[in-house]
Order: C-alpha cells, then sequence, then structure tokens
C-alpha cells in the first residue's frame, strides 16, 4: 500500500468515527481560526485538569467548517494534546498534529496548519492575535477601498429605476 492510499485510509477511518466532535461545555479555553484561502473555519474547546499540581489538558473538542482532512486532523490532534500541558501541546507544530495520519499531501497542509491555529488560538490567544495580524486577508469592501482610501458608497438600482 502506497504513502497516498495509507494516508487515504488513515483519513477514511478518522471520518468513520471522528474523535471529539461538538462542543465542548464548560470549556476552559475556546479557539477559533479560519482561511481565507479555502474558505474552512475550525473552533476547538479546551479543558483542563490538575494532575499532581500540574494543570493539563482534561479534553479537547472541535467543529469545523472544512474538508475530510480538517476533521481528520483535528480529530487526530485533540487525542494527541490530552493529557499535556499547555507549553507541551504548544510545542506541537502542524506536523506533529498531523503525524498519526502520516505524510499529508501538499494541497492538505493548510488543513493541520488551521488545526494548529485553533489551537494556539484556544491556549495563547494573545500570541495568536498578534501574530494573525497581519496574515488576515482585506475584506472584499477593504480590496476595493485600497489603504487610506474614503469609504466608497454603492447603490444597487434594477433596471426599472
Amino acid at each position: 500500500m502506497g504513502t497516498e492510499e495509507e494516508f487515504r485510509t488513515k483519513v477514511e477511518s478518522a471520518l468513520a468515527q471522528p474523535k471529539n466532535l461538538g462542543e465542548l461545555e464548560d470549556a476552559d479555553a475556546v479557539g477559533t481560526v479560519g482561511s481565507s484561502e479555502c474558505g474552512d473555519m475550525l473552533r476547538m474547546w479546551v479543558k483542563f485538569r490538575d494532575e499532581g499540581g500540574r494543570r493539563v489538558i482534561d479534553r479537547a473538542t472541535f467543529q469545523t467548517f472544512g474538508c475530510e482532512t480538517a476533521i481528520a486532523v483535528a480529530s487526530v490532534a485533540t487525542e494527541l494534546i490530552t493529557g499535556k500541558t499547555v507549553e507541551e501541546a504548544l510545542n506541537l507544530d502542524s506536523q506533529a498534529l498531523a503525524a498519526p495520519l502520516g505524510p499529508l499531501p501538499p494541497l492538505k497542509i493548510h488543513c493541520a496548519q488551521l488545526v494548529e491555529g485553533a489551537l494556539r488560538s484556544a491556549l495563547d490567544p494573545i500570541s495568536s492575535k498578534q501574530a494573525d495580524v497581519g496574515a488576515v486577508a482585506p475584506t472584499l469592501l477593504q480590496s476595493f477601498q485600497g489603504d487610506g482610501v474614503a469609504p466608497k458608497k454603492v447603490v444597487l438600482r434594477t433596471s426599472h429605476e
């Protein structure tokens, strides 16, 4: 079985029985991230517990408006971070979060980055917002207006007016 076929099998398995899907009531942290490039969005909830004087992740759940790979990566990532401290979880990059699925095809790497972004948004919201400031795509309105240009008012009329 080739690497691509192994990846597809693991994604299908994760999709057949996704782990930790849905909102987590009484979550201690929530992170949300979206991609303007593909239209995917992912939200992650995290609940902590005290374990021997250390604050560790007790449970993490997710919801996504994304492709199969985003669902699969989020599912395995929530399993992977359980029992880790915030610092340990933040040390995991997108490759590590997706590792249980095997190497991602180049067109699917953004799915793991989406999961990493949601995790960072939940666990370190101030740093993740500062890092994202330059990466946020302009809105459609901002694209039409340009930098430093006064807002334009657009009025749409029917052909009968």
